[in-house]
């Protein structure tokens, strides 16, 4: 799974037309063993082949045509999504408390002898 990365980062900086250093390359290796570390690991302890040459071929054609506008929706899309997560664990906790307090209070009125 690395191999594929490696040569797929390859890939996207020649899109990008920037060059990096090894250390740089190591580095956005690191992030996405981190990232996608769970996914990772369950491909360790499973016998696997690697990412075949088709499949890679397939994956290197569709960065070819990314679009530098693709590119930009996806920047601009990252931070909002984090936000939106941020906001929708906002609104479960709000929503599980409000259950909770129903809950509560119909557990009271059974109990006390409430409506």
């Amino acid at each position: 799974m690395l191999a594929a990365f490696d040569r797929l980062f390859t890939r996207a900086a020649s899109k990008l037309n920037f060059t990096y250093s090894p250390e740089q390359q190591a580095e956005a290796r690191r992030m996405f063993a981190q990232r996608y570390d769970e996914t990772v690991s369950a491909f360790e302890n499973i016998d696997l082949p690697p990412v075949g040459e088709p499949a890679l071929a397939r994956m290197e054609t569709a960065i070819d045509e990314v679009s530098p506008v693709y590119l930009a929706s996806h920047l601009a899309t990252a931070p909002l999504a984090i936000h939106l997560q941020e906001s929708l664990r906002q609104i479960a906790a709000r929503a599980a408390e409000q259950r909770m307090l129903e809950h509560l209070i119909s557990q009271a009125d059974t109990q006390y002898g409430g409506n």
